[in-house]
């Protein structure tokens, strides 16, 4: 049997078997973090402060889809078509907190550590604690440089209340609902300007 028919095969048995699909998987608990892929210089921390869990798993999932179901794809291809070597993927890691309280210190904890984020998505209301411009605010004083989203479906404050209070015009909006593409745009932009900056020094 051939390397291709192997692969193949074991690909279709974990199908027929009914292995775990990503897209089925409980939320994450309450506060969690994500593996943390520490290996090359363009991993993109993510800290998502969202008090709904079901918002943690659409954003792990979106910026964290099973490598490794694409590696075995990758591999599949190269044995049938003899395709070149797939290039490094750029890695996001994904940590999720319900309160800003927790994402304060969360990111805080990470900033000491030597493993800061790049990027934070903040939830507008998180009862009973802190709302997003309180958490955000907070986390600037510690952490000045990350960059942030925040993520409402009410208009509790005018964008210009935001920035007046705020005082960073470049943060950003994204409406709930919203479209995976629009998030994952922001998450590849935001980070990417991140990391540009950070090679600047």
């Amino acid at each position: 049997m051939s390397s291709s028919d192997r692969l193949l095969g074991q690909m279709t048995a974990t199908v027929t078997q009914g292995g775990p699909s990503r897209f089925l998987s409980p939320p994450p608990a309450p506060s969690w973090t994500g593996p943390d892929s520490t290996q090359g210089s363009d991993v993109r921390r993510v800290l998502v402060i969202d008090d709904n869990p079901a918002i943690h798993r659409d954003f792990q999932k979106l910026l964290c889809p099973d490598s490794g179901a694409a590696s075995d794809l990758d591999a599949l291809d190269a044995a049938i078509f003899g395709a070149p070597a797939p290039v490094a993927r750029t890695t996001f890691q994904v940590d999720g907190v319900c309160q800003g309280q927790e994402g304060f210190e969360k990111a805080r904890r990470m900033q000491r550590t030597g493993r800061p984020y790049a990027l934070m998505f903040v939830d507008m209301r998180m009862p009973p604690g802190w709302d997003g411009i309180e958490t955000i605010e907070r986390i600037w004083c510690e952490c000045p440089d990350i960059e942030a989203v925040i993520c409402s479906a009410y208009s509790d404050y005018s964008w210009h209340d935001v920035i007046r209070r705020l005082k960073r015009p470049e943060l950003r909006l994204l409406r709930k609902p919203f479209e995976s593409k629009d998030a994952l745009e922001l998450a590849w932009s935001l980070t990417s300007r991140w990391l540009k900056r950070g090679a600047r020094r």
